[in-house]
């Protein structure tokens, strides 16, 4: 990913952070998506006293261009308040692959700018897709 792109998706998901609604965890999570057409859409996680119905940061972010009718996103970051870098929980990852463009980048990073970076397959394998949906599929 280009270093530029990749810079100004964290200062996003960073200044998103500030807003996530985290009154029980103490969790703030922010999240910036690039879709394919180079827009940034960023997201925070927002929680609920009744946690199941909480929202994940990179479900804001995804859902937020997904609502601006944007359909493929080209990379994910995140940004946490954590020592390491944290990743995707489970249902952020079968959402990432649903809008994926393919394989994409997920940057996962701490506020003072440690790093890992996995690819959406590797942080998925085996991921259930709408090829999974076909009447008769092979796997």
């Amino acid at each position: 990913m280009d270093q530029e792109i990749k810079e100004k998706m964290f200062e996003k998901a960073k200044k998103a952070q500030k807003n996530a609604y985290v009154p029980y965890s103490e969790f703030p999570l922010g999240a910036a998506v690039l879709t394919e057409d180079g827009s940034i859409y960023t997201g925070v996680n927002i929680e609920n006293a009744s946690f199941s119905l909480t929202n994940c940061a990179e479900r804001s972010a995804i859902f937020t261009a997904v609502s601006k009718g944007k359909r493929k996103i080209k990379a994910l970051l995140l940004v946490s308040s954590t020592k390491n870098p944290v990743p995707p929980c489970g249902a952020c990852r079968q959402v990432i692959q649903e809008f994926a463009d393919g394989e994409i980048e997920i940057i996962m990073m701490t506020e003072d700018g440690k790093e890992v970076t996995m690819t959406s397959t590797e942080l998925l394998p085996g991921a259930f897709s709408k090829n999974n949906m076909v009447k008769n599929n092979e796997l």
